[in-house]
């Protein structure tokens, strides 16, 4: 038996799941209602609602990701440093989280932000004002941060276990300092990791609408709420696949980063 044929139901499953939906998304996408081809519904995103929603989702996700990066690089540094294997119980207990639900995880956060949640009713018990939290930019990006930061730690973190440290000693027996051998060995280095981890996090954190209706009580409306609205409540697949392939732009800009930055995978977290 040819051993190929064993990638057949892997690629029953891609035609399936992946490519079919794709060139439905792409043929909605350049299509009207009656089928005819037009690129009306891709071009809608220049409407001031769409733009208004797109840059607000940029700027979220922009946040989003700059802020993981900053908290996952020390914590990767620190498990790599302690000499904490891949599959050490910390690294286990640190991805457990993502093991649950992503709604039932976005839902806690709801629990413990709303106007008589957990931490306004701290706040209360300490006779200190309450706090509007929930249906806020911040609530958004406090959801984005907890439920993608572990997406930006195990990338960083794989690359920097393979680091050799016979290289980090040699920096510093040549004098170089924590700060200086942190810009100019650990810091490149980690590039790849860096890259994989700033596209797993910033492009998830761009299409989400789920972390945005729970957090932001659909006020604020990011690029991903309209395209869901698109589908769900408009009944208008059309549009929504037009603004979807306007997002796919970004994605394929995201593959080519790890693409050129990461040829050898070394940032996986497989």
């Amino acid at each position: 038996m040819n051993k190929k044929w064993l990638a057949g139901p892997y690629l029953v499953w891609m035609v399936g799941f992946i490519v079919i939906p794709l060139l439905m998304i792409v043929y909605y996408g350049l299509t009207d209602k009656s089928g005819a081809f037009t690129l009306a519904n891709v071009l809608s995103i220049s409407t001031p609602e769409h733009v208004k929603a797109l840059w607000l989702s940029l700027g979220l996700s922009l946040v989003s990701t700059v802020i993981c990066l900053l908290l996952a690089y020390p914590l990767a540094m620190i498990l790599r440093n302690r000499g904490i294997g891949q599959g050490s119980f910390i690294v286990f207990i640190f991805i457990l989280p993502m093991w649950m639900n992503f709604l039932l995880r976005t839902l806690a956060w709801q629990t413990l932000l709303e106007k008589s949640g957990v931490i306004n009713g701290i706040l209360t018990a300490l006779h200190l004002p309450n706090q509007n939290l929930i249906n806020t930019p911040g609530a958004i990006i406090l959801g984005m941060v907890y439920n993608f930061l572990p997406f930006m730690v195990l990338p960083i973190y794989n690359v920097l276990c393979k680091i050799d440290d016979n290289t980090i000693n040699a920096a510093r027996d040549l004098g170089a300092s924590f700060t200086q051998t942190l810009l100019w060995v650990w810091f490149p280095l980690s590039v790849p990791g860096i890259i994989s981890g700033i596209t797993m996090v910033f492009v998830p954190s761009l299409t989400t609408f789920v972390i945005s209706n729970l957090l932001g009580g659909s006020k604020i409306l990011l690029i991903g709420n309209v395209i869901e609205q698109e589908f769900t409540k408009g009944s208008n697949w059309n549009l929504g696949s037009g603004l979807s392939l306007v997002l796919m732009v970004f994605i394929l800009i995201s593959m080519a980063l790890i693409a050129k930055y990461d040829k050898n995978g070394e940032g996986s977290t497989f």
